[in-house]
Parts: structure tokens; C-alpha cells; sequence
């Protein structure tokens, strides 16, 4: 990768791990889902004004319905069940078990498609990885904060579905930022009527500006401009390499919940991090390769 590839992947790994950041905040004044909706409608917007200035063409009528499982399984799902989790562990745990996902990902394509099956490093990398969740879980009661981290498992292996599902979208020729709006104007639609009937949003007060900032931000900075960076960095460094944002975005989420909120790991999330990592690089293979070599 290039010195700007790299400079982009550590502002990726910032705006991705600052969502956590965010969540925190906006919990304080607002619920879960009125965050998610949030989110994902100001990100539609913005992205769809991306799309007016670039020339971009949204997508065409025939590609919504596979869009519709895109928004569900990429933000509706996954979003909404990090930011209930985050009420009750914190953003940095949070994003550990977000590191995950590509393990959940290599997992579902193994059953879902012929050309990426699970090969013998890939193997060792998942038997390392969900050894580190058994970490991370130890100790746990049977109450709320492993009710918290399933619910963080089960985003990831949402993320793991909707990686194996957005493969489609390149045969189809969209192009991948109409793909990102369409999956966060899909997702905005999925979940109007369940915010409307749960948080009925007419009740609720004005929840202050910390909470209403921390909002913008999550959408215009976590999601939009994440997006933007992403699809960049995606054609110019390659998947394998954007992989390793994985890495980077529970630094940078942790290193804000210590400096902003005060937060700390235990011993045992950090232990079940670095089996996470191994497991990633097992998967991942460059450096075994590269002993070879």
C-alpha cells in the first residue's frame, strides 16, 4: 500500500472506532433505536447529495430488493444491536467483539459459496478466534453484560452475511457508492416503522447537545465519510488490505473511551483481543507466507 492508502486506513480505523465513541455519548440523552434511525437517515442524505455532485446514478429499480437484505443485514441488524449493547458494556468491549467478524465472514462463505472454502490456516484462525470470545466471556453472568456481548457476536455475524451478500453487487454493476446509499436509505425504511412504534419520537424531549452532536457525528463522520474513505481505499489497496482496519478500530475506540469517558479493559478482554488477532493473521496468511519466502 501506499503512504496515502495508509493514511486513509488509519483515518478508517478513527471514524469506525469513533462510532463507539459516539453511541456512548448519544445514549445519554436518546434510545437505541432513535441513535440507529438517526444514523442511518442524516448518512442517506448525505451520501444521496455525494451521488447528485459526483454524477453518480442511483441504482436501478430492479436491484432495490437485494439492497433491502444489504440495509437489513449491514445496518439495520448489526447497528441497532451494538448500540444495545452499549448500554450495558462499554464501546471499547464492544468493538473487540466487533473484531470478529471476519471470522463469522470466512465461516459463512465456507457454506454459502464454492470459491471461498475453509482451508487448514483458516481453520486454525477461527479456532483461535472464538477461543478469544470464550476469553472474553469467562466469568460472565448470565444477566445482562453476556446478554450484551451475544448481542455484539450476533451484529458480527450479521456482518459476516452481509459481506458474503454484497459480493453480488459488483456482477449486478452497481456502482459501490450507489451500493453504499442504497443500503442506508434500505436500512432508513426497514426501521421507520419500528422506531415509530417503539421510541415513538413525538414523546421524547429535546436530549441535549452532547447527544445530538454525538448523533451527527455517527452519521456524517462514522457512516458517510467512513463509506467514502472506504470505497477509495477498497480500489486502490484491495479487500485483503482494508481487512486490516479489524486491527485498528479497537485502538482507536478503546484509546477514546479512555481518554473521553473514562473507560478501562480488563486483563481478559485484552487476552481474548490478542487470540482474536491471531486468529486474523492465521486467516489472513501474509506472514506465514512470508516465513516461507
Amino acid at each position: 500500500m501506499t503512504r496515502a492508502d495508509w493514511l486513509r486506513l488509519m483515518i478508517l480505523s478513527i471514524l469506525w472506532g469513533g462510532s463507539f465513541f459516539f453511541v456512548e455519548v448519544a445514549l445519554t440523552g436518546l434510545p437505541a433505536l432513535t441513535i440507529v434511525w438517526a444514523r442511518v437517515a442524516l448518512a442517506a442524505v448525505l451520501l444521496w447529495g455525494v451521488l447528485k455532485a459526483t454524477g453518480v446514478a442511483l441504482p436501478g429499480r430492479a436491484v432495490w430488493p437485494a439492497l433491502l437484505v444489504m440495509g437489513l443485514l449491514n445496518n439495520a441488524i448489526p447497528f441497532t444491536l451494538f448500540v444495545l449493547a452499549q448500554g450495558q458494556i462499554t464501546g471499547a468491549l464492544a468493538s473487540i467483539l466487533n473484531a470478529t467478524t471476519p471470522l463469522f465472514t470466512v465461516l459463512v462463505a465456507h457454506l454459502a459459496t464454492r470459491d471461498e472454502r475453509i482451508t487448514p490456516a483458516k481453520a486454525i484462525g477461527l479456532g483461535l478466534g472464538f477461543a478469544g470470545v470464550v476469553v472474553m466471556m469467562a466469568g460472565a453472568e448470565m444477566g445482562g453484560a453476556l446478554a450484551a456481548k451475544l448481542a455484539c457476536l450476533g451484529a458480527a455475524l450479521s456482518y459476516g452475511f452481509a459481506g458474503v451478500w454484497g459480493r453480488r453487487f459488483r456482477r449486478l454493476g452497481v456502482a459501490p457508492m450507489a451500493t453504499a446509499f442504497g443500503q442506508v436509505a434500505s436500512s432508513t425504511l426497514i426501521l421507520l416503522p419500528v422506531w415509530l412504534w417503539v421510541d415513538a419520537p413525538w414523546t421524547l424531549g429535546w436530549p441535549g447537545w452532547e447527544a445530538a452532536g454525538a448523533v451527527v457525528g455517527i452519521a456524517a463522520l462514522s457512516t458517510a465519510l467512513a463509506y467514502l474513505i472506504f470505497f477509495r481505499l477498497l480500489a486502490s489497496a484491495g479487500a485483503t488490505n482494508l481487512s486490516l482496519t479489524t486491527f485498528l478500530i479497537p485502538i482507536s475506540a478503546t484509546a477514546l473511551g479512555w481518554l473521553i469517558l473514562g473507560e478501562r479493559l480488563l486483563p481478559q478482554h485484552l487476552a481474548g483481543f490478542a487470540l482474536i488477532a491471531a486468529g486474523l493473521l492465521a486467516i489472513d496468511g501474509r506472514m506465514f507466507r512470508r516465513r516461507v519466502a
